[in-house]
């Protein structure tokens, strides 16, 4: 089995994180997918998925991280060229990446205990976004089929 779905977030940029790992634990379990992967990527070059203990103390060293690795406040290229005062942005975003797979068994996703999976944007202003979810494997087994008609059983002797 191969299905696609959407997950849609609203954001206000600026390396805002939203917690999607009941959003695709909802998907598992509606899909019917029982052992496979979900493969999740974000359509968009400012911003990126990860794997995180979902919780202020993490995701504020993450964003300090960044901080630290691209800077808003130096000369981007890009910035000079498109005037947007994102590129920043585009380098996080590339320094974490646009995809994310997690293995599913027993129709539940395979995380650690203090494990969320996390979108992130980081773009300069509120957008909204989808999150492309692809479920890849084996479904469970439909319920089986009812006769039409049932068979009388044999006349006690």
């Amino acid at each position: 089995m191969v299905l696609t779905r959407e997950i849609d977030v609203s954001r206000r940029g600026h390396a805002d994180p939203h917690d999607l790992t009941e959003a695709v634990a909802r998907l598992i379990t509606d899909s019917g997918l029982r052992h496979g992967l979900v493969c999740l990527f974000t359509p968009s070059s400012t911003s990126a998925l990860t794997t995180i203990e979902f919780e202020e103390g993490a995701l504020d060293d993450l964003r300090q991280a960044f901080d630290r690795i691209a800077p808003v406040d130096i000369d981007y290229r890009h910035n000079r060229r498109w005037g947007d005062g994102n590129g920043h942005a585009h380098v996080r975003a590339a320094l974490l990446g646009p995809s994310l797979v997690v293995p599913v068994a027993d129709g539940r996703p395979l995380l650690g205990t203090w494990q969320q999976i996390v979108f992130i944007d980081f773009d300069v202003r509120p957008r909204r976004r989808k999150i492309v979810v692809q479920l890849l494997g084996e479904a469970a087994p439909a319920p089986a089929e009812v006769p039409r008609r049932a068979r009388a059983r044999p006349p006690a002797p």
